[in-house]
């Protein structure tokens, strides 16, 4: 009889123990499904801020654009209000006059002008070196190490 009631104790001690695991899995299952809620609520936050973002950066570009549009309404009508006005320039005001002085005449010329110095020809200008001066340095380097190693030679 011990025996029947020593199984009988290990069956009952081993439901126990299956109850005791299923209450845990489920603890766990609720855990998780918590876990998920609050990491969808995180990323709903996330891409409710995000939104808000692009409007008021949609809200400034509307406005900016508002504001450009008012002032160049602004800046039109203002051109049409005022009369054109001449402006004196400094080359107006310094030129030579041309009055009956030739001399005057001729340096108040078109071609009396100064003109830009021309262009070197196109073959001068392909003859440029590096524009990097390290790169003159370490061709110096490596023509004195390939001498070097020549005259070694040669003394041998």
């Amino acid at each position: 009889m011990s025996q029947q009631s020593d199984k009988a104790d290990a069956e009952a001690r081993a439901a126990e123990l299956r109850e005791e695991l299923a209450i845990t899995d489920e603890r766990r299952a609720e855990e998780e499904e918590a876990k998920a809620e609050q990491a969808v609520e995180a990323a709903q936050k996330d891409e409710s801020k995000k939104e808000r973002k692009r409007r008021e950066a949609e809200e400034r570009v509307a406005a900016a654009e508002a504001e450009a549009q008012a002032a160049r309404e602004r800046a039109e009508a203002q051109a049409q209000a005022q009369p054109q006005r001449s402006t004196v320039s400094g080359a107006r005001v310094a030129a030579p006059g041309t009055g009956a002085e030739p001399k005057a005449a001729a340096a108040a010329a078109a071609g009396s002008r100064a003109q830009p110095a021309p262009a070197a020809p196109g073959p001068a200008a392909a003859v440029e070196g590096p524009e990097k001066p390290e790169l003159y340095v370490a061709g110096a380097f490596v023509g004195a190490f390939l001498f070097a190693r020549i005259l070694k030679k040669i003394a041998e």
